[in-house]
């Protein structure tokens, strides 16, 4: 979990030898360079073998990687609250035309229990705005998005504001192809209310910088989601449906209804259908009548 907030003041901390501990970088954290950067993981920063994948760059195969075991446990999970709204829009600016607020851009990707990544997972975002109320009529700040081919998502919004009793937080749910929602909240480090508020966990800080009058996020959602150790981003079953009009490849609007193995499904939010997305494995997209 991208969880560091900088500097923390504390001494350096020493083995049982005197020697000081080990300082590499997780797995994850190069992993996550390297697929920012389109480039194979540095091996050697590492002394574990490289994704399958980067083979199309150095033309070799090397060998599978290891499974997770640097901490990288799932994203602990926290309460919905009582603002989520289904339906959102699919977009990855929430911004609108003369939308106050500090600019913030929050990005990401979303890794299985391998630590490879996934591809199409779904994250719905919703957040107060600068005066720190929620819109429960329309949909501003509120939207959703999927992790592309490399895993990665992106979001554009504004730092939301202050409400009595909570620190300052983004909302999101989170769910990969064919596996149950996580519903949880991000955090921002260095404010004066995370010692106060009963809901804050360290664990989903996100690292966090100024960038002029802007700021920049990231977090990296570790998802249950069983992975081995291979080339490419996961991907979703791919079981022909059991009959019906439900088809991969269309794109569904909300309201929208389709038949799926002797089933009536509603549309829930409007979305383009893929393997993995049938509507008996995404309640978040279709709902049984």
């Amino acid at each position: 979990m991208d969880g560091d907030t900088g500097t923390t003041g504390k001494l350096p901390e020493t083995t049982a030898t005197g020697a000081a501990p080990d300082r590499r970088p997780s797995r994850k954290t190069v992993l996550r360079a390297a697929l920012a950067a389109s480039v194979a993981a540095p091996i050697a920063l590492m002394g574990v073998p490289a994704l399958a994948r980067t083979a199309s760059v150095t033309g070799e195969a090397p060998a599978l990687t290891p499974e997770c075991d640097d901490g990288d446990d799932p994203t602990p999970p926290q309460m919905e609250g009582p603002y989520f709204k289904p339906n959102s829009p699919r977009r990855s600016s929430l911004l609108e035309a003369g939308t106050p607020g500090t600019r913030l851009t929050v990005s990401g990707y979303a890794f299985g229990s391998a630590c490879l990544p996934l591809s199409g997972v779904l994250l719905d975002f919703w957040q107060a705005d600068v005066n720190g109320a929620y819109d429960n009529v329309g949909f501003r700040f509120r939207g959703h998005q999927f992790t592309d081919a490399r895993g990665a998502f992106s979001l554009t919004t504004i730092v939301p504001g202050l409400y009595p009793g909570r620190t300052r937080h983004l909302h999101v749910k989170v769910q990969a192809p064919g596996r149950p929602v996580l519903t949880t909240q991000l955090y921002f480090p260095n404010e004066p209310r995370n010692s106060t508020d009963a809901l804050f966990d360290p664990r989903l800080l996100m690292t966090v910088r100024d960038t002029g009058g802007a700021r920049e996020a990231a977090f990296d959602f570790v998802l249950n989601v069983p992975q081995t150790p291979g080339p490419g981003p996961t991907e979703g079953p791919t079981t022909p449906p059991p009959g019906g009009t439900w088809a991969v490849g269309t794109s569904y609007a909300p309201g929208v209804r389709v038949t799926y193995g002797g089933v009536t499904y509603v549309c829930l939010q409007g979305h383009q259908a893929q393997p993995g997305w049938e509507p008996p494995s995404v309640p978040a997209l279709w709902r049984a009548e």
